[in-house]
């Protein structure tokens, strides 16, 4: 098949989008790219699946004030608590309540016998 400029660029436009049959992004709560971790943290709050909290606390330190809205936001619905942590904060600002999220996370571990 010959292709022309025109076609190949909406091709790979297309492509890059998303559309080209390459399917939605998976949901993963690990995978780095909020295109697939957002998602999967409302499901997982959906299904109110508490051992999501681990990798939400993790993500309260995300560069990604996003990712970072959705984590607290997950962690507030499964927990009904928020530790004052506000996404929007600076780094700094958010420390002290991403401490208390930490030590409620170690709170949480069953004990060693």
């Amino acid at each position: 098949m010959n292709w022309t400029p025109l076609a190949l660029t909406l091709c790979l436009v297309t492509a890059a989008a998303g559309c080209g049959g390459a399917g939605p992004h998976a949901k993963s709560l690990t995978d780095p790219d909020p295109a697939s971790k957002i998602p999967a943290i409302k499901q997982k709050v959906r299904e109110k699946d508490l051992t999501a909290a681990v990798q939400l606390v993790k993500d309260l330190e995300s560069d990604d004030p996003a990712v970072r809205f959705y984590a607290i936001e997950g962690l507030e619905r499964l927990t009904g608590e928020t530790f004052e942590y506000r996404y929007y904060d600076d780094e700094d600002e958010r420390k002290p309540a991403t401490s208390r999220w930490k030590q409620w996370l170690a709170e949480q571990a069953p004990a060693n016998p």
